[in-house]
């Protein structure tokens, strides 16, 4: 049950601006460390420079009160009208004082959004995918008795994929998934559906559009040369990225009990990224594309919680991938790859044979613990004894569709071009193997 709704058009940053101030050197070094352009130093002046016009109108507006109060006196012609400019004058230096107060806190508030999570202590610290920390890997790399073929290829022989003529109709990146692939597509969901749902989780399929608010209280940036996301012209909101961001503004300004806490949810929706700059050899095929299904994990909990929730996300990430075969690897992502929301992120990486010569891992899932950082700028808190704390919240990718694809269309291949289904699929899709047809359609 909710209670205490609060503003959830307010934006609160991160971190507590006392906080910053008070310990630059450590968030400084946690901003370099995180790859970020975000400036603390430009926030603490901005922070300052607020304190300093709040203290000087509180002391203006005490001036005009008693000024006021001296007008209620009996004066002479001369007093009163020096009282009168007086006030007049006060009057002025406030307004112009209320005016500075809203330029200095937007930008405050600008450059503080910017600022990314704190970083927890065992994230390897350095840029770039090769800093990242192999933590385990399971199952048996398949060796095939002939070339093994990526999954572009395997998919278009089988008439499972056409990008030509979504690219007609949409534009580059784009796809239409066909005959059995639907199918194999539904399966999948509907295989991890029943996992979640078995674990607590209430499902949901999400909106596709999301407020603008909404996106960047979870952390992406809604406009812009860097955002990733699809803006709709002249209605504040956005297509959006992951169901990440409508599971976790489901409940934006209010106040949780603590007794429900933890919230599993589990959100299905389409995802559009612009994925600007995303070429390169391994983007090509359903690696990176503009719009894709996925299946969502999310979970708002107390802050004692998270570290073990956080592990639990990640046994569901693994025990899905166990389920269907597909040999993987755990990474503890590094502090230059982190997004700014996660204090700590662990992805799976698949095999798939048909990258590079003789194959090599691609990311599936992630999983990340984001702390406070989403639900401070959401306003999401729970109310425990009396008191009003941020809760912590955590998501991670169940089933990320075109990803899985590659990772089953590539291991589990055959030499005459098929492909057969994980086991644990066929009771979902009806059929044991994509073979090809004599006319591809």
């Amino acid at each position: 049950m909710l209670s205490e709704p609060v503003d959830s058009s307010i934006i609160i940053p991160m971190l507590d601006l006392k906080f910053i101030r008070d310990n630059l050197p450590l968030v400084l070094a946690n901003t370099r460390n995180r790859n970020s352009s975000a400036d603390p130093e430009g926030v603490v002046r901005r922070f300052d420079e607020r304190n300093r016009i709040l203290k000087a109108s509180e002391s203006l507006r005490q001036r005009r009160n008693e000024n006021a109060e001296k007008m209620k006196g009996k004066l002479s012609p001369q007093e009163r009208a020096a009282l009168v400019e007086e006030g007049k004058r006060l009057k002025q230096e406030i307004a112009a004082l209320e005016q500075s107060l809203v330029q200095v806190e937007e930008e405050l508030c600008g450059e503080a959004l910017r600022i990314p999570n704190l970083t927890h202590p065992q994230v390897p610290i350095g840029n770039g995918e090769a800093n990242n920390r192999e933590l385990k890997r399971w199952g048996t790399i398949p060796s095939f008795p002939f070339k093994a073929k990526d999954h572009l290829e395997i998919a278009l022989a089988l008439g499972l994929l056409d990008f030509e003529a979504a690219a007609r109709v949409s534009g580059q990146k784009f796809y239409y998934l066909k005959n059995e692939a639907v199918l194999l597509e539904l399966a999948l969901l509907r295989y991890a559906l029943d996992l979640l749902q078995a674990e607590g989780f209430t499902l949901t399929i999400t909106p596709d559009i999301a407020q603008e608010a909404i996106v960047e209280g979870i952390g992406f940036s809604p406009r812009g040369p860097e955002s990733n996301i699809y803006s709709l012209e002249g209605t504040g909101t956005c297509l959006i990225g992951t169901a990440e961001i409508t599971l976790g503004g489901y409940y934006a300004g209010q106040i949780l009990l603590a007794e429900q806490l933890p919230i599993k949810l589990a959100g299905l929706s389409h995802c559009f990224r612009k994925e600007a700059g995303a070429a390169g050899q391994y983007s090509k095929g359903l690696y990176r594309v503009h719009q894709f299904t996925k299946l969502e994990m999310f979970i708002l909990c107390r802050p004692a919680q998270a570290e073990a929730l956080h592990a639990y996300l990640l046994e569901l990430e693994e025990r899905i991938y166990r389920g269907l075969g597909i040999a993987y690897r755990v990474v503890d992502t590094c502090s230059g790859e982190l997004g700014g929301p996660a204090y700590r992120k662990f992805d799976l990486e698949a095999w798939m044979p048909g990258r590079g010569e003789g194959g090599e891992w691609g990311e599936i899932t992630s999983a990340s613990n984001c702390t406070d950082y989403q639900a401070r700028r959401l306003g999401i808190r729970f109310k425990e004894e009396g008191k009003n704390s941020f809760v912590h919240m955590l998501n991670g990718t169940a089933v990320a569709v075109p990803r899985t694809l590659i990772a089953i269309l590539e291991n589990f291949q055959e030499q005459d071009g098929s492909v057969t289904i994980p086991e644990r699929l066929r009771p979902y899709t009806g059929f044991n193997r994509i073979e090809k047809r004599e006319r591809s359609r």
